[in-house]
């Protein structure tokens, strides 16, 4: 029996596979027309703010520091006590970049854990630690600093770049300008993972949806991650999780629903994932409510078969086979869109799960293709989605 997709009322978006935009000849005087015209071209202004001003600048509600361009790991007690060091030696600091949303309202688009780490610094949250030049003031907080070092400290600056609203004339250019700049700005020293630049360049409903749906409690059983609720605090353990910390868990999320889009598969799945968080971001809330449900109840659905071990597989160890009860992606993709599709018959599956979680074994070793990650196409998805549409069919009783 072949497997098909049922999709939603006014799930009506096209993933397409981008394209270059062809580059058209131009002569000197024309780019010299296009240059004089200040096509893309970024207004900006610079300004300066000293150290002690910083608390009071981010209480006054003016400067937002947009959860969308900030990435979940966090700076150590360690990082920020090298850069209290780097203010009282006088080393020159990046500067922070800003986005002017309205006059006089401001975006933190790259600087967010300097500006934290300089307000809770004289919040006194934490205590320097580990400095390389300045032993003498290890374990003191800013409160506890002699009087000419916290004198010294406050005269220092911090500059910031700030493009201005005359910068873009449309939300749209708005928009196209935001994501130049972050990507450009995020082009050098550590390496944005792919979920941590698409949150940023990507915001919407759809992304909103996925992030709040990592936090879905059978998600993170399965998947390894210190339980949470979205939007609450964020535990030193959730911190310390690798795929919390780097947004997997979120891109996780992304992927199930990209599968419901398969056929448009036909680029790399960065590009893929891209597409469909654009477009996604463009549904109907009646179509994100219907998503939020179809997640959690599939998921649900695949913890009360197999628990914790969902997405688990069995590996060759020498002469045996061995169960690693590790989830794997590639498992992930067809399960969850193949149970997504038997909700209506969820519990004729949970009152098999004994006979199913049984013969999963047995099923791998008759289809290598399950057990090989590395063959990641639309046609190798798309044949493990047959593979397991046909073994959770011959559950359901007709």
């Amino acid at each position: 029996m072949a497997f098909n997709i049922k999709y939603f009322e006014n799930e009506n978006i096209q993933i397409v596979k981008r394209k270059a935009d062809d580059c058209i000849p131009l002569t000197d005087e024309e780019i010299n027309q296009k240059y004089a015209s200040g096509e893309v071209r970024i207004v900006t202004e610079q300004a300066r703010y000293p150290l002690d001003t910083i608390p009071s600048m981010l209480k006054s509600g003016k400067y937002q520091l947009m959860p969308e361009f900030q990435r979940r790991h966090r700076w150590s007690q360690e990082q920020k006590s090298k850069l209290i060091e780097s203010f009282i030696m006088n080393i020159p600091i990046p500067p922070i970049f800003l986005y002017e949303v309205d006059y006089s309202l401001y975006e933190v688009m790259d600087g967010l854990q300097r500006l934290t780490a300089i307000n809770e610094f004289y919040e006194d949250k934490f205590a320097l630690k580990n400095l390389e030049y300045w032993r003498e003031l290890e374990g003191m907080k800013y409160s506890q600093l002699p009087k000419d070092v916290k004198r010294g400290i406050d005269r220092r600056y911090i500059s910031s770049i700030i493009l201005l609203k005359e910068t873009s004339k449309s939300v749209e250019q708005e928009k196209e300008l935001k994501q130049l700049v972050f990507e450009r700005l995020n082009s050098g020293g550590t390496k944005l993972e792919y979920q941590e630049s698409r949150n940023a360049l990507y915001p919407g409903e759809f992304n909103t949806l996925c992030v709040k749906l990592s936090c879905n409690e059978y998600f993170c059983k399965i998947f390894k991650i210190p339980a949470h609720e979205y939007g609450g605090d964020v535990s030193p353990k959730l911190e310390k999780n690798s795929m919390y910390s780097k947004m997997k868990d979120v891109e996780t999320v992304v992927r199930f629903f990209a599968m419901r889009f398969l056929d448009s598969f036909d680029m790399p799945l960065k590009n893929f994932l891209d597409s469909v968080t654009e477009k996604c971001n463009s549904l109907d809330k009646s179509v994100l409510n219907q998503y939020e449900e179809l997640f959690n109840d599939t998921i649900k659905l695949a913890y009360d078969i197999f628990g914790e071990k969902a997405f688990g597989m069995w590996k060759k160890r020498e002469e045996e086979l061995e169960y690693s009860s590790t989830s794997n992606l590639f498992l992930f993709d067809p399960m969850m869109l193949v149970l997504s599709s038997m909700l209506d018959n969820k519990e004729q599956l949970i009152n098999a799960k004994q006979s199913i979680d049984d013969g999963i074994q047995q099923l791998q070793q008759k289809y290598p293709i399950l057990n090989e990650g590395r063959k990641n196409t639309k046609a190798d998805i798309k044949q493990r989605v047959e593979i397991f549409h046909d073994y959770f069919n011959s559950f359901i009783q007709c």
